[in-house]
Parts: C-alpha cells; sequence; structure tokens
C-alpha cells in the first residue's frame, strides 16, 4: 500500500479493518522485541538465579532509557501525525528532522546517567556478590549503546506518526533478530564467537543497539514516508522544539514516575524474605514480569496504532472518527489478551519450567502468577487509552493516573500485603492487580470524556 493510499485509509477507511492492519506490523515488531528479552532470561536461567536477577534489573533500566526517550518520541508522532492529516508534509518533515537531533542529546544524556547510577541500582536491589558485579558491568556496557537506541526509537516514533508501520517493524525486527542471534553465539561461544557466559547476553545487546541505530539513519537518510534527513532543518528551532517537548515533557515525566513506581515496587520484591527464598522470589517476579510482557506486546501495537489514527484524523479535523479509532483499539487489543491471559492461566507451570531450571524458583511464582493472569484485559485497555491520549497530545492526565495508582494502591498496598501481612509474592502481586483496575477505569473515564479532542498542539 503507498503512502497516500493508507493516508487515505487512516482517514475514511473503514474503521476496524484499517486499525487491525496498522496495528499487525507493530505486533509483529513487538513480538521479535520480546523474543530478545525471553532469550536474554532464558539464558540467564540457564546460569544461576543471581544471572536472572542481574539480568531482570537491567531490563527495568533499560525500561527507564526508553521511558526517557518518550521526551522526544511521543511529541514526534503526535505533531507528525497532525501535520500529515492536515496536508503539510513539509512541517511533518521539519518536525521529525528537529527530533532525531533532540534523540541523539537525549540518548548521550541518558547514557552517562544510568553509566553513572549502575551501582547504585544494583546496591538499592540488595545484590551483592556475582549478581552485584553481573548487574553492574551488563549496565554499564549496556548503556554506552543507548544513543543508537534513542535514535531508532525516535526515528521509528516519526514513521508511525506519519502512518508507515512496516518500515518500523522490518528495522527493530532486523535490531532484535541481531540481538538474540549474537546473544546465543557469545554465551554458548559458537564457531569464531568466543565463550563470554553471561557477558554474552549484554554483547549482543550492544551490538543489537548499534546496529539499529545505523539501520534507522540509512532509512532517513534515504527518505521513507515523506521524511528524510535535512541538514538546515537538523538544526534546532526554537518553535518546534518548544512543541515537541510540551507534548513529551509529560510523558517522559509519567514514564520516569512509572520506572520509579515499579523500581521501588522490585526493592520491596527483593526484602520479601531473606537467603534462597528471597532469591527465589525476586528471580520468580522477574520471570512473571518478563512472561507479562505478552500482554504489553498487543497493548503497545493498538496503541501505537490508535495513536497514528487519532493524530492524523484530528488534523484532518474529524474527532468523533478519532474518539471511534480509540475505543475500537481497546476492543480488539482486549479481547486479544483475553486469550493471553487463558494461556497465562492454562500454561502457568509450563512456562515456568521452560523459563528456569530452579523448582524452588517455580514454586514461588506459578500459584502468584495464575491470578494476574485474570486481569491482562484491564491491563491491556489501561496501555491503549493512554496511548490514545497521549497520541491526541493529552500527556499530562495519564501522568496523573500514573502517579496516582502507583503512590495511592500499588507501593503501599503491595508493601502491607507483602512485607507486613507476610503474603510474599502474592500479596505484591495482588498489589499490582489492583493497580490494573484503578488505572483502566480512570484511562476509559478520561477517553470517553472527550477533552483531549480540543487540545492544541
Amino acid at each position: 500500500m503507498g503512502d497516500k493510499q493508507q493516508h487515505s485509509q487512516i482517514l475514511t477507511g473503514k474503521l476496524r479493518q484499517t486499525l487491525f492492519w496498522l496495528a499487525l506490523p507493530v505486533f509483529g515488531e513487538q513480538l521479535l522485541n520480546s523474543g530478545v528479552a525471553f532469550v536474554d532470561t532464558y539464558l540467564a536461567g540457564r546460569i544461576s538465579a543471581d544471572a536472572t536477577s542481574a539480568i531482570g534489573l537491567a531490563a527495568y533500566v533499560d525500561w527507564l532509557a526508553s521511558m526517557l526517550f518518550a521526551l522526544v518520541g511521543t511529541g514526534t508522532t503526535a505533531l507528525v501525525a497532525r501535520s500529515i492529516g492536515s496536508k503539510k508534509p513539509k512541517e511533518a518533515n521539519r518536525f521529525a528532522n528537529q527530533s532525531i537531533t533532540l534523540s541523539v542529546i537525549t540518548g548521550v544524556a541518558v547514557s552517562l546517567l544510568l553509566f553513572m547510577l549502575a551501582p547504585a541500582f544494583a546496591r538499592l536491589q540488595n545484590m551483592d556478590g556475582e549478581a552485584y558485579e553481573i548487574a553492574v558491568r551488563y549496565l554499564r556496557l549496556d548503556a554506552l549503546a543507548l544513543t543508537f537506541t534513542s535514535l531508532t526509537l525516535v526515528g521509528a516514533a516519526g514513521l508511525r506518526g506519519s502512518g508507515d508501520m512496516r518500515t518500523p517493524m522490518l528495522v527493530l525486527g532486523a535490531v532484535n533478530v541481531l540481538n538474540a542471534g549474537t546473544s546465543f553465539a557469545f554465551v554458548h561461544g559458537w564457531g569464531p564467537f568466543p565463550n563470554l557466559g553471561v557477558d554474552g547476553i549484554v554483547a549482543g545487546t550492544v551490538i543489537g543497539r548499534v546496529g539499529g541505530g545505523l539501520l534507522m539513519t540509512a532509512v532517513l537518510w534515504k527518505g521513507r514516508s515523506g521524511l528524510r534527513f535535512s541538514r538546515a532543518q537538523l538544526r534546532l528551532q526554537r518553535e518546534p522544539v518548544r512543541r515537541l517537548l510540551a507534548i513529551g515533557g509529560p510523558a517522559a515525566t509519567d514514564g520516569a514516575i512509572l520506572w520509579s513506581g515499579h523500581f521501588l515496587f522490585l526493592m520491596i520484591v527483593a526484602r520479601l524474605a531473606e537467603g534462597e527464598l528471597g532469591r527465589a522470589y525476586y528471580a520468580a517476579h522477574i520471570i512473571g514480569v518478563r512472561l507479562e510482557a505478552l500482554t504489553y506486546l498487543p497493548a503497545t501495537a493498538w496503541a501505537a496504532a490508535a495513536a497514528t489514527m487519532i493524530g492524523q484524523n484530528l488534523g484532518a479535523g474529524d474527532a468523533t472518527r478519532a474518539k471511534q479509532a480509540g475505543h475500537e483499539a481497546a476492543l480488539q487489543c482486549g479481547l486479544l489478551t483475553a486469550l493471553v491471559g487463558a494461556g497465562f492461566w492454562l500454561f502457568a507451570t509450563e512456562l515456568f519450567e521452560v523459563m528456569h531450571r530452579d523448582q524452588i524458583v517455580r514454586d514461588a511464582g506459578i500459584g502468584p502468577f495464575r491470578l494476574i493472569a485474570c486481569f491482562q484485559p484491564l491491563l491491556a485497555c489501561s496501555i491503549v487509552y493512554m496511548g490514545a491520549l497521549r497520541g491526541a497530545g493529552d500527556t499530562r492526565f495519564p501522568l496523573l493516573i500514573t502517579t496516582f495508582t502507583l503512590v495511592v494502591f500499588r507501593l503501599p498496598l503491595g508493601y502491607a500485603l507483602g512485607m507486613m501481612l507476610g503474603m510474599g509474592l502474592w500479596g505484591v502481586w495482588i498489589a499490582m492487580c489492583v493497580d490494573f483496575v484503578i488505572k483502566a477505569i480512570l484511562s476509559f473515564w478520561r477517553f470517553a470524556g472527550g477533552k483531549w479532542s480540543r487540545l492544541k498542539v
């Protein structure tokens, strides 16, 4: 489908089919990305519980980086989509170029920050000995390549805003295949690759990140979907930067608060018990969260599709179709993740057996994992509705939702049930489920109210 035809479908095509076909390439991209995460956790699970814990912490810090990159990426999608919808392709390209420059600046700053904070992150998670050493080494090596990730993610955000979902899928898919393949090769010492053990996991990650940044640079240099590098437009200009950061600032703050809350939550998990049982709780939590990423995959995909359709239709002056797109995305994703939750419930034992060799880790995680399986559609709907709000430029209310649910429900309830009442992993995961419910209710209420359709961005 050509760029003009796809743009026409977004504005006037059959809503259900258009949304589905927009979401599908992003879903494919997310599946590949999840495959890498599973590979990392699987490889660590074959080594030790300490390796699983360290790699799990690294995944949380990577998540922080991606949240901070939303400072640029969220505004890029919203403004490129609005410009395309209002038939201003030159303005869309200007926003894309300004975003690329900002992505490099942000990437360098985040890389330096996380490199310096690596020991503190490990200590806050109660790590010592081998787990501490693995975590710090992984985090610092990984930080060196985060600028390339920033460039990749922001470039993908711009392409999605233009309605091009396939190119980001191909770029990020290639990155993730490269990541997984080289990680396996370095961990096991295949062929000419040295046997690096647990360090092979981060070696594959760094190679994948660098490859992604170079590939996205090549795509934008050649030009795709109306977006192309322009030396004149790469120089930062006050007005487009202001508009990008006005949208992206609350989104990045939202992400930072969400991550901080989850990190504090992880600190609670790290202190649920002492000794072998405590390490088992932590490893089981990491595996459970990694498996739960299977819900985030369609949720992220349908949220991205909704953001594109909402942004372009608002740019074209059709707020009614924009609202219908958000609700349709939540419906499609909710049905899909109900199936995912059913799979979690039925195959919890088999999933944990694959992901870790220690029986104590399996025993700690299987029961609580079946609990959160029941709440996956609500989690997915909250992600879709908040992504839809951000696509419209309404990034402040998702920030309020995130802060409220973390401070009032997830953290205090997790501490009370998990530690004070001694319920262990059951207690903290009950708190997670309450968080899902409240977040879904509030995000639906905000989107259904429609105030986001009248915002100027």
